[in-house]
């Protein structure tokens, strides 16, 4: 018998089946249980199938019907976060724990490197969106250094990694992220922005930070941010910095006029711009977006699993 806690995966595309293949590769504390979809002839349901895990093209219902949905500790929602609210209300009504991968934003934003311990007793726990992953830890880490007053994130990814969930939540995308740069970021104020990029061959997730904060030691600024990056890092190998943190003083001899925050700012400006490569566990390492938020579900789970079992999360 494993004493690996069970888990369950909704939703067979980009998200769920590389999320599948990181449990079954990368974690010590998590076992795939069953792999749910709607279209029986996905290459996520066949893949699942190939690797031994059990499957349902009945999605929720046929996941409540399945024998090894008593076992299943935690599921994860990779489907969009219209079907989220119905599956997070079944779920939980069976005692499940949910990780949900959609903006639903039903559950308390998670950001691993920035709350991840402050949610784990949660019964839902919402991942905001791969440019939230990538980026609000960047807000967060300005803001503890020197109040951001505006925070304004754009995300560009490969159009190729944009899976039909994705492409569907594009609004829910800007405001769940909007809304996170707010809650979790620490900025009063937050705006977010998708880029689903076509170029050929396909670009690696790229992704820009514009804080307008209280003037502070750069220094200060810079090194918070580093270390952030390396936080991050640490569970997103593919996590990096485009090039050095830039900042540009805004003196009141020439401010900028920020609609979003309702008139003229003076201040410090900074600007850090980003990449994420993904691990190419399913797709190749252009889908950076497929990387970070995967990788943080994963930690989360991980991390839940071990408070569920009576230790200390790490």
């Amino acid at each position: 018998m494993s004493d690996k806690t069970k888990v369950a995966i909704i939703g067979s595309g980009n998200i769920g089946t590389d999320l599948m293949i990181k449990v079954m590769r990368l974690s010590q504390s998590l076992e795939m249980s069953a792999m749910v979809g709607i279209d029986p002839s996905s290459d996520g349901l066949a893949r699942a199938g190939r690797m031994g895990v059990a499957t349902t093209a009945g999605g929720i219902d046929g996941l409540l019907e399945m024998p090894e949905f008593g076992d299943i500790a935690i599921v994860f929602d990779a489907t969009s976060a219209g079907a989220h609210k119905r599956h997070s209300e079944l779920l939980t009504a069976h005692g499940k724990r949910v990780i949900d991968l959609t903006p639903a934003a039903i559950g308390p934003y998670t950001i691993p490197s920035v709350n991840g311990e402050s949610n784990l007793d949660a019964l839902n726990v919402n991942m905001v969106t791969c440019g939230g992953q990538a980026t609000i830890p960047i807000v967060h880490a300005v803001n503890r250094v020197a109040k951001v007053h505006y925070g304004e994130i754009v995300a560009s990814i490969a159009s190729k990694s944009a899976g039909p969930g994705t492409r569907a939540n594009i609004d829910e995308f800007t405001e769940t992220t909007s809304q996170a740069i707010v809650d979790v970021g620490g900025a009063t104020r937050g705006k977010a922005i998708i880029v689903l990029n076509p170029a050929e061959p396909p670009l690696i997730m790229r992704d820009t930070v514009y804080c307008l904060c209280e003037d502070a030691d750069q220094d200060a600024v810079r090194h918070s941010i580093e270390h952030m990056v390396a936080e991050v890092h640490a569970y997103v190998p593919g996590y990096r910095l485009k090039q050095a943190v830039q900042f540009d003083n805004i003196g009141s001899n020439r401010p900028l006029n920020i609609p979003e925050m309702g008139g003229e700012f003076t201040g410090l400006k900074v600007s850090v711009f980003l990449e994420v490569e993904g691990a190419a566990h399913y797709l190749p390492a252009y889908a950076g977006n497929l990387d970070i938020m995967t990788s943080a579900a994963l930690r989360t789970a991980e991390k839940i699993a071990q408070r569920m079992a009576g230790g200390v999360a790490l």
